[in-house]
């Protein structure tokens, strides 16, 4: 990996599109200790003690959600417009001839997501805005609707740097500002390990024990992210003229984890939601059982959590997998599947198959998901959120930008050949 960076920094242009990449990643740093006007940051930093999906959303905004900066809602609210745009892609027909046009439709379902992007982040700003009232400084409309589209306007342009880095840099931009907030704060979690060294809070121990998990969960996460199921497809000779085209054999390539981190995304949005609105109700009977029986990290939420995710798994890859389509584009370019006949038949084996490789990712993810809720009572230490899915993300775009990087020196190379 070192010696793909140090030759990527000798070609001219891979240079100039990593310098780039981190110049808009320093961007995003500068952005996030930009405090945003009329908000005490010193209120607003309680709400991490409600919580550990609060103190993960603070993870993946790189300290900006504790700091009330202009960045606080992070790259979310386009995540989240991004998914439901490809879920309304198999509903809405206008959208899937759109996504079958090619590169032109594919911009068209791009700028509407970004306006998507822009009203639910308006929306979920103005949420958090009213949610907050007791942090505004001086609660008026007026304040309400300068700390709403400040938080709206930090959120663009994190859409606007995500995409410049994914086409002018190197990896997908977006999550690279998903994997720069978590890496962020990774030296403020080692000095706070130590302090509670030095304090005498935990032993030497349980940081052991966090180190070896960490380790674990690392392994763990490689192996499912390059995990495949790889199906043999074989291609009949045929002849187009003089020419012979055909009968090679080939692979079907699937993946463990097809949905990557989207499933956890899409399941702790959704338990947040309920939670949320009854913590402004505190008082009220039925506000007052959901917190106590459902609070996050407690039994009862780790387990509907974690059937959501599994849920969600089934739910996504059936989205963005179908059966039917692969097994027409097999038929459709000659091949065939060993021992099957093309088209239906393929179809319900590549269906069967994929069903039992994605048990497998969901129960992974899920298991990442709680992971921890299972280290804090085994290590003690508190407020853990650098947690599985965290290190699943890093992972997962750190071998996925390697990769690029990789491709770029290997078509170097090929050119290099070539001439």
């Amino acid at each position: 990996m070192l010696d793909s960076l140090k030759t990527a920094f000798k070609l001219n242009e891979l240079r100039s599109k990593l310098l780039f990449t981190l110049a808009m990643l320093f961007v995003f740093r500068v952005g996030a200790h930009i405090p945003v006007p009329g908000i005490n940051p010193e209120v607003f930093a309680n709400l991490l003690t409600k919580g550990q999906l609060l103190g993960f959303f603070d993870v993946i905004s790189g300290g900006a959600f504790k700091n009330a900066s202009i960045f606080a809602m992070s790259i979310t609210p386009y995540i989240n417009a991004s998914i439901i745009m490809q879920l309304l892609t198999v509903v809405i027909p206008h959208l899937e001839r759109l996504a079958k046009e090619g590169e032109e439709g594919r911009k068209k379902i791009t700028q509407y997501t970004r306006y998507f992007t822009a009203v639910l982040a308006f929306i979920q700003a103005i949420g958090m805005s009213v949610a907050l009232k007791g942090a505004l400084v001086n609660p008026s409309v007026l304040n309400y609707l300068i700390v709403a589209i400040t938080f709206t306007a930090g959120t663009v342009l994190l859409m606007w740097i995500g995409e410049q880095i994914t086409d002018k840099g190197i990896g997908n931009g977006i999550s690279l500002l998903i994997f720069a907030g978590i890496v962020s704060r990774l030296p403020s979690a080692l000095v706070s390990i130590v302090e509670y060294l030095q304090a005498g809070t935990i032993n030497i121990i349980s940081v052991l024990v966090l180190i070896i998990i960490g380790g674990i969960v690392i392994a763990a996460v490689v192996a499912v992210q390059e995990g495949q199921r790889r199906i043999p497809v074989q291609y009949a000779k045929r002849v187009v003229g003089r020419r012979i085209y055909g009968g090679q054999t080939s692979h079907l390539p699937l993946k463990v984890n097809q949905a990557g981190v989207i499933p956890i995304i899409f399941a702790s949005s959704l338990l947040m939601f309920p939670g949320q609105i009854a913590s402004w109700f505190q008082g009220n009977a039925v506000a007052d059982w959901y917190l106590r029986w459902f609070s996050w990290g407690g039994v009862l939420n780790s387990i509907l959590y974690a059937l959501l995710i599994i849920g969600f798994t089934y739910f996504y890859t059936a989205v963005i997998m179908n059966p039917n389509d692969m097994a027409e584009n097999i038929k459709k370019y000659g091949g065939f599947i060993p021992g099957l006949r093309p088209g239906r038949s393929t179809a319900e084996y590549i269906g069967k198959v994929l069903s039992r490789i994605t048990l497998a990712g969901a129960i992974f993810l899920a298991l990442i998901a709680v992971l921890p809720n299972i280290i804090l009572p085994l290590t003690k230490i508190p407020n853990i959120y650098f947690g599985g899915t965290a290190l699943l993300i890093v992972v997962g775009v750190s071998l996925d930008t390697m990769k690029q990087i990789e491709s770029h020196l290997l078509m170097r190379s090929y050119q290099g050949f070539l001439k």
